[in-house]
């Protein structure tokens, strides 16, 4: 078991290592952060992160991307992320507005997902201040922490009377969101035979059917008068049967929500009469029953309705007042201006609540008949210990006897206390906070407590439903938790989200993934390979290997990204996926999790591969290029149909998307450099502009390109002497040309692509390292339709701005090289790096946030056979699969020099020939025409 980690004794390592040259720290004021051996890193791991404090970037595309987001960061007012958990737990929330869409009790599926968002924010937070060190962010982390710790308590007492401006003193207010309401004593309708009910209320939403008030035995016997009917106005209504049984009565105008209104009703002698500020607004001479003809109710509450599904009472309530008789119109009107002790009428002699209270959970009666009222939550409580959520504990509940997925009722519970968790985690990381952890540890002792008891098969069922069981990285999460904390029922909550099947298959190399929710599944094999870590069991790692092969490459697209509308579909099936619902961003987002996560288990050079594309691609491209302190302007579904324009505000806002791009926006810099574990050796996984930090060996490293506009980089060496070996990935995409200079002198040996270069010796102040990376214009087909392609040049993807809806027909191989490099057939476009023309049609990195219409996916169309701007006057003949004698001939790329590409025509024009295909008239042409052109290398 590895000891706590904190980040107190990360700090404490990192100043017993040794000293690093002045300007190797980034001027932040804080300490260095975890080194590669570092308390709290898995012992399993064989190579090591090292922490966002020391790695700086560069000016570039990152930074820059970076920059949009920390405007971002910076702007957005968290306390109207604090909003929701403030009001659940009946805190005053300072007037703020809920951020809205799945943050919001607005949003999609009733807020049901609301508190995730914030811990995403959290962990954006925490990430930017580790990489800035501005104290904007820890003071941001400080205030959220903080409210968090003020929620956390305020669940666990009983609630207590917030206060608003009333019409004549305090009021009580309701918060929307706080699931409150007053409880009142049986005795305060007294059974009577006639009647008055009183109050003054100013509602702050306008939903239909919240409850002034509602006297019954659940929804057989029950008086009410509801703020809004679905017609939005006021309604009162008695009945002794049932809904279809009610005697109503109907407002004429909606209550102005912000105001106060006087609501009154009377009752006697067969006459109703509803009351609004005075004014008779309904009556009914036919209305039979009274408060004597219910007899004794159970239920007696301000603010709730005996419908479960009805919304409780948002806004203020004062001066309650039941009379024993129907009040004159001239009484009334006297009410409606003024206090009751201070009317004609005095106060009611049924019950009197002036609901002036400035303290405690408890009102009093004025009227000398009846108990206090009390302020309760609709979902009991308080609390158990350690719980957090910006919502009661029902979702959990419920969720522990579902059996089909409903996420209007139960959405995905354990995913938002995932975020909630991992954004605390992330805040004691960066600042040592112990309000924190402490928060952490106690979410994860409820979620124990909650969760040990229950039956196995209760546990598999719930995990196995879609939606409502997803819970995220959750075990991940935890596993941190443990690392931390070191306590057994931590380790044993993480095993509790074991799910069996999946883990089963996967780890037999069955793949069961068609019809798989995808982002409900991959963020659990990275916490099941952090449980090999703490348990070194087998089966977790191996299934999370396998799963990931399951993924890449025959569920993925060319910009790294998988799913389709959230689903994964059939093995190899890509073009017959693509649609303009592909590639949830989320998806990626975890992808490059779990990558990063098996890589340090295995350096296997097809994750960081993976990585490269991922993140070069869908995950820049996901950003919008423009700031804006209010949204973060990322993606949620990145379409693949032709001419798709990204939307970068999805949704209805504050979506899982938006949350897990505002933390890749903030953490770029996490994968360039790792270290192995005994600091034995340097891993170069990614060329961008970056200065890193490697306080255990007392160098620094810092990056120089203009990568992916530069082919190429520059590493130059501070500090030292240090002995270790530099390993440079070689991209699997760099066929040729690789290249590795040391203070201007080669470096001998045979780069492979999808593999690492190493350069061992003991390096010193000012060793310089060359690396050149030569592009290639290449191609990578649909398995499913060969003829649908993808473009690349080097890592960066391609994508042709057009609003044509239909796929382009696309010829390439006219211009292609010796190399089978594509781009001698494209125009560079002056003063605009990696942007080309083909045709007169403009193409760009899939990487720039625009709203432009864009084609990733292109139809591959070669009618005539060209060579090197030669036409031979010849159709281009194909197989019935679809493959063409272009295609063969070119398969057979690179070609040493003309004479071996000519030859290669000459072969399979021959074959072609033999097999019926091509006339031999056509082939002698074909012939001719490849003699004759000329080639770029």
């Amino acid at each position: 078991m590895a000891r706590p980690f904190s980040r107190r004794s990360v700090l404490q390592a990192a100043a017993l290592a040794a000293a690093v040259p002045a300007p190797a720290r980034a001027a932040t004021g804080r300490g260095a952060a975890a080194p590669a051996s570092a308390a709290g890193v898995p012992s399993a791991w064989s190579v090591r992160p090292f922490g966002l404090e020391d790695v700086s970037l560069g000016q570039g595309v990152f930074a820059r991307k970076r920059e949009l987001m920390l405007d971002h960061a910076r702007g957005y007012d968290v306390n109207r992320l604090l909003q929701v958990f403030r009001a659940n737990a009946g805190l005053a929330t300072g007037g703020a507005v809920a951020p809205g869409g799945w943050e919001g009790l607005d949003g999609e599926a009733n807020g049901n997902l609301r508190g995730h968002y914030t811990g995403h924010f959290l962990t954006m937070l925490a990430q930017a201040y580790r990489s800035t060190g501005e104290q904007v962010f820890a003071d941001r982390i400080a205030t959220v922490v903080g409210a968090l710790t003020e929620v956390r308590a305020a669940l666990r007492r009983d609630p207590a009377v917030l206060n608003a401006e009333g019409r004549f003193g305090p009021a009580a207010d309701q918060v929307r969101g706080s699931h409150q309401y007053v409880d009142l004593p049986a005795t305060v309708l007294g059974g009577a035979s006639a009647v008055t009910l009183s109050v003054w209320v100013r509602p702050t939403h306008d939903a239909d059917w919240t409850r002034v008030f509602d006297f019954g035995d659940d929804t057989g016997r029950y008086l009410y008068l509801a703020a809004r009917n679905r017609s939005g106005v006021p309604r009162f209504a008695i009945t002794a049967s049932g809904a279809g049984g009610e005697q109503g009565l109907d407002g004429t105008a909606p209550l102005p929500p912000g105001r106060w209104s006087h609501l009154a009703v009377t009752l006697a002698d067969g006459t109703g009469t509803l009351w609004v500020d005075g004014t008779a607004v309904a009556r009914d001479t036919a209305m039979s029953l009274t408060p004597a003809a219910l007899g004794t109710l159970r239920n007696n509450w301000l603010g709730r309705s005996n419908y479960s599904a009805d919304p409780v009472f948002a806004g203020a309530f004062e001066e309650f007042n039941v009379f024993s008789r129907a009040l004159t119109a001239a009484e009334i009107t006297e009410l409606a201006g003024r206090r009751a002790a201070d009317a004609s009428t005095g106060r009611g002699d049924l019950a009197s609540y002036a609901l002036n209270e400035t303290s405690g959970g408890t009102f009093a009666d004025a009227s000398g008949r009846n108990p206090a009222a009390t302020l309760r939550r609709t979902w009991g409580g308080p609390s158990h210990p350690g719980f957090l959520a910006a919502y009661p504990e029902t979702q959990f509940i419920d969720l522990e006897s579902r059996t089909t997925s409903d996420y209007t009722k139960v959405w995905a519970p354990y995913y938002t206390a995932h975020k909630i968790l991992q954004g605390l985690l992330d805040a004691h990381t960066a600042t040592d906070d112990a309000r924190a952890l402490d928060l952490a540890s106690g979410m994860g002792d409820w979620m124990h407590a909650r969760l040990s008891g229950l039956p196995a098969s209760t546990l598999q069922r719930m995990w196995g439903l879609f939606s409502s069981g997803e819970f995220g990285g959750i075990v991940e999460a935890i596993c941190d938790l443990h690392t931390r904390t070191g306590r057994a029922e931590h380790l044993a909550l993480a095993r509790l989200f074991d799910l069996d099947r999946l883990i089963d298959a996967c780890a037999a190399g069955t793949d069961v993934l068609d019809g798989l929710h995808a982002n409900q599944h991959i963020p659990i094999f990275t916490g099941y390979a952090r449980l090999y870590d703490e348990t070194g069991e087998e089966r977790y790692l191996t299934s999370a290997k396998n799963f990931w092969d399951m993924v890449v490459p025959h569920r993925m697209y060319g910009i790294g990204g998988t799913s389709t509308q959230e689903f994964f579909k059939a093995r190899g099936v890509i073009a017959g996926t693509l649609g303009p619902a592909t590639a949830e961003t989320c998806c990626a987002y975890n992808m490059l999790k779990l990558s990063r996560t098996l890589f340090f288990h295995e350096q296997d050079a097809k994750y960081m591969d993976y990585y490269e594309r991922a993140l070069y691609n869908q995950v820049l491209g996901s950003k919008q290029d423009r700031p804006d302190a209010e949204k973060p302007l990322v993606t949620y579904f990145v379409g693949l149909t032709p001419g798709h324009v990204r939307d970068y505000t999805p949704k209805q806002g504050t979506t899982c998307c938006e949350g897990t791009g505002m933390e890749s926006a903030t953490k770029y810099q996490d994968s360039v450099y790792f270290a192995q574990a005994d600091g034995s050796a340097l891993y170069v996984n990614l060329y961008s502009p970056s200065r890193l930090t490697w306080v255990e060996r007392g160098v620094t490293v810092t990056q120089s390109t203009r990568y992916p506009r530069e082919q190429g980089s520059t590493l130059v060496v501070g500090g030292g002497p240090a002995s270790f070996a530099l390993r440079l990935r070689v991209p699997a995409w760099a066929a040729a040309g690789f290249r590795v200079t040391v203070n201007g002198r080669a470096v001998s040996g045979t780069p492979r692509p999808g593999s690492y270069f190493e350069v061992s010796r003991t390096w010193r102040a000012g060793d310089t390292v060359r690396v050149a990376l030569p592009f290639r214009m290449r191609v990578e087909k649909a398995p499913d339709d060969a003829s649908l392609q993808t473009l690349f040049h080097g890592p960066v993807n391609l994508v042709a701005r057009d609003a044509a809806t239909g796929y382009l027909e696309t010829a390439l191989y006219g211009g292609a090289g010796l190399s089978g490099d594509l781009a001698p057939s494209f125009e560079p476009v002056p003063g605009e790096p990696l942007h080309f023309t083909l045709g007169g049609r403009l193409w760009v990195p899939f990487s720039e946030g625009t709203e432009d219409p864009a084609h990733a996916y292109f139809r591959r169309a070669e009618p005539r056979v060209v060579f090197s701007g030669r036409d031979a006057g010849v159709a281009n003949p194909a197989r019935d699969d679809g493959s063409t004698l272009l295609d063969e001939i070119w398969a057979g790329a690179p070609f040493s020099a003309k004479g071996a590409l000519v030859a290669r025509v000459r072969s399979t024009v021959g074959a072609w020939v033999t097999a019926g295909l091509l006339s031999r008239a056509d082939g002698d042409q074909v012939v001719r025409t490849a003699a004759a052109a000329s080639y770029a290398p």
